[in-house]
């Protein structure tokens, strides 16, 4: 971890870009017919918002190739490519989500919501930071607020709105990241963190609620990820850890029971829900095992398995490839020539081709709890 003020608040800055028993289905269990996703959300599922509304100079390196290299150019996606959202919309028949605060854009099939960097609650409510974040203004709340707002211009009566959702798949995050990341950031211990996890998961069934009440059908509610394996969590603990705090996956035991706290908690909330409301399909997407089946999978899903815990933008080299102080985009650090062989982009964010593997583990096999959707024939069947 960085040692100044000046290199901590860098690192502060930009790993707030990131940080991702079945029941029976209900009436609007099947995934078909989905004409529009409305997505809300962090760094995950950004597909530009905070590009759009960050000011000159703020974020420069998302705005700027090497990220989105492998698309040929940066779109504001914090990977070097397309997102899980992406593959999603792709899968279902659909166009891309455009970002909401962009300019001049189609919103027919769906909008994004999400911005990176993003917390579940208001930082105001949660936070007593010793250094600015005016990049995570836009919380669960202001989203869902930018949501309600969208649906009322554009189709008028509540009525209309209700017919719109009964349509479309809302997704409720991944978000909730951010806010734990800030508090580890703040040198936080643990067990100290982990005294936010109500809140949080309260905030985000909160809003899966409005949503619903709104007249959603189909809401996914997604977990978090085992944080523990993330390449910048591993470099910034490496020099203080013990072999003890590392599993087997080489990843910190600490963090990812953290992280497993934090799931737990939400997907009883969302079983609850799922409960509470028998005519909707409101799925978990567990984001935490299923991005271990990835790193336990990886070269027969066709990644470089001696670099699974490796960022392929960065600098430093070493096991991790990961130094703070020169973080992908900035001046020191390169992009590897194959992100498609990496799991990790950045050391925060995954790649393309892991995105798009989570996406069909996910979405596509059985870490949807339970499986709300259905697809083309082109695309198969669930994966077991």
């Amino acid at each position: 971890m960085a040692s100044s003020a000046a290199a901590f608040l860098l690192a502060l800055s930009l790993l707030a870009l990131h940080f991702c028993c079945c029941h029976g289905k209900g009436s609007g269990g099947d995934g078909s017919g989905v004409t529009a996703i409305y997505s809300l959300g962090d760094s995950i599922t950004d597909t530009g918002n905070l590009a759009k509304e960050a000011p000159p100079g703020m974020f420069e390196t998302i705005k700027h190739l090497p990220y989105g290299v492998t698309m040929g150019t940066a779109t504001g996606r914090c990977s070097d490519g397309l997102l899980m959202i992406d593959f999603l919309a792709k899968d279902l028949g659909l166009p891309f989500l455009n970002p909401y605060l962009g300019k001049n854009k189609s919103f027919d099939h769906g909008v994004n919501f999400a911005v990176a960097g993003a917390t579940a609650v208001d930082p105001a409510d949660q936070f007593n930071l010793t250094v600015p974040m005016p990049f995570a203004s836009n919380s669960l709340k202001v989203q869902l607020r930018w949501f309600k707002d969208f649906m009322k211009s554009s189709f008028g009566t509540d009525e209309e709105i209700r017919k719109r959702l009964r349509s479309s798949l809302v997704l409720v995050g991944e978000i909730g990241g951010n806010d734990y990341n800030y508090a580890f950031f703040e040198y936080k211990p643990v067990a100290e963190v982990e005294k936010l996890i109500p809140g949080v998961v309260k905030t985000i069934i909160d809003a899966a609620k409005e949503v619903l009440d709104m007249g959603a059908r189909r809401v996914i509610v997604p977990g978090n990820f085992p944080i523990g394996c993330v390449p910048g969590y591993l470099a910034m603990n490496a020099a203080s850890s013990e072999p003890a705090d590392y599993d087997a996956a080489g990843c910190l035991r600490d963090l990812n029971h953290f992280a497993a706290k934090h799931n737990a908690r939400l997907q009883r909330a969302v079983e609850g829900l799922q409960a509470a409301r028998p005519g909707a399909s409101v799925a978990y997407a567990d984001y935490y095992n299923s991005f271990l089946a990835l790193l336990h999978n990886a070269s027969s899903l066709g990644f470089d398995a001696a670099s699974t815990r490796k960022a392929c933008c960065g600098a430093g080299g070493g096991e991790y490839n990961f130094d703070w102080r020169r973080m992908c985009g900035f001046e020191g650090a390169t992009a590897c020539a194959d992100p498609s062989a990496y799991v990790s982009w950045d050391g925060i964010h995954m790649t393309q081709a892991a995105y798009r593997a989570m996406s069909r583990l996910i979405y596509h096999g059985k870490y949807l709890q339970p499986q709300i959707l259905s697809f083309p024939e082109k695309y198969g069947q669930p994966e077991t």
